[in-house]
């Protein structure tokens, strides 16, 4: 008779119930009662807590082991990722067959990097069980990977919270385009950008430059270039200033951001690590910035300026409403620069299915 140990593999309440259909049997050879044989059959890496002497106790005691949490969250992806029939269907036990058929429910297994990283870690994997665990794993990992066109949210780490805008609200001075604020706790609507790389799926630590697009606007983060700026003492060339640098007259500070500049890539670095590798990831703490275009004489150099986004908890006002300032700079870096990217969703969707 060929019993099934428990390894965490299936639903505990399943394996029980399976293994209740042998009590008489197992009364009558060895004397022994299913619960007794079942507590036997548990795989020695599930540690039971003494005194289960009923199944329910049994069954609570397997499903408050690590593996039962496993066991959930796979089948939980596979109900949401699997285009194929499920293993323990379709009676394929061949472990490398098995690997395959997790590598081809993987959403991403189209990309080189995601097969290359798969196959690594399942390299030396020889049971079910094991796989399924490095499944799991890596499943995680790759639900956290920020790809191409990845709905997103920018939290401000300083004040804790998101980069806004608001359709068609613009700024009553500078390049009067669509206004860029931080406001609220808690993503919403307004806090919502489409992450682009152009023509990469995902954006790598060493140089990706990306594009964020407002999603109810559709309008790209951006700075804007003003020209000439000449007067009687000084004839200089520029980009917008800040709503806040505008109100102070300073003349070389902080530049505008708005929905609509006519520049809009943007380099990203982890703000803690300066050699930091790897894949951008939801909840990275990364610093945002820009090559200007021009120089203050007007000219378009590759030596440009490099600015940073910032945001601090100085407010300006427009229609009698008060807003949190973000702007650009080339000052050090600090805690004001810093932004928590959040993954809303890996795939891109109608408003209509996020807001």
């Amino acid at each position: 008779m060929d019993v099934p140990k428990y390894d965490g593999n299936i639903h505990p309440d399943e394996w029980i119930k399976d293994l209740q259909k042998y009590d008489y049997f197992w009364r009558k050879k060895y004397n022994l009662t299913c619960l007794d044989m079942a507590i036997s059959l548990v795989d020695s890496t599930i540690k039971l807590p003494t005194g289960i002497d009923t199944y329910e106790k049994l069954s609570k005691a397997l499903k408050e082991d690590i593996s039962f949490t496993v066991f959930k969250n796979t089948n939980k992806k596979m109900l949401q990722l699997l285009k194929y029939v499920p293993e323990s269907r379709s009676e394929i036990n061949d472990i490398e067959e098995q690997k395959e058929y997790l590598y081809k429910s993987l959403p991403m297994n189209h990309i080189d990097y995601i097969s290359f990283e798969f196959y690594k870690k399942m390299e030396n994997v020889d049971s079910i069980n094991k796989l399924i665990k490095e499944f799991e794993v890596f499943a995680i990992y790759l639900s956290e990977l920020i790809v191409n066109e990845s709905v997103v949210a920018l939290k401000h780490v300083a004040t804790g919270k998101y980069l806004s805008s608001i359709e068609n609200l613009c700024y009553k001075t500078g390049s009067k385009t669509q206004l860029v604020f931080v406001e609220s706790p808690e993503p919403g609507p307004n806090s919502l950008w489409k992450i682009n790389f152009n023509d990469k799926e995902l954006a790598t630590y060493a140089g990706t430059s990306i594009g964020l697009q407002h999603i109810k606007s559709n309008k790209f983060l951006g700075i804007c270039y003003e020209g000439y700026q000449g007067n009687f003492i000084y004839g200089l060339y520029g980009y917008y200033k800040s709503p806040l640098t505008k109100q102070t007259w300073v003349w070389e500070k902080h530049t505008e951001v708005s929905c609509g500049g006519d520049e809009n890539k943007w380099n990203f670095k982890h703000s803690k690590l300066e050699s930091h590798q790897g894949f951008l990831k939801s909840n990275d703490i990364i610093n945002l910035s820009i090559k200007k275009k021009y120089d203050s004489n007007g000219d378009s150099t590759s030596d440009r300026q490099v600015e940073f986004l910032r945001s601090h908890d100085i407010q300006f006002t427009i229609r009698g409403d008060t807003f949190q300032e973000v702007c650009c700079h080339n000052e050090i870096l600090g805690v004001n620069d810093e932004w928590c990217i959040k993954l809303i969703k890996q795939y891109n969707l109608t408003l209509d299915q996020i807001c």
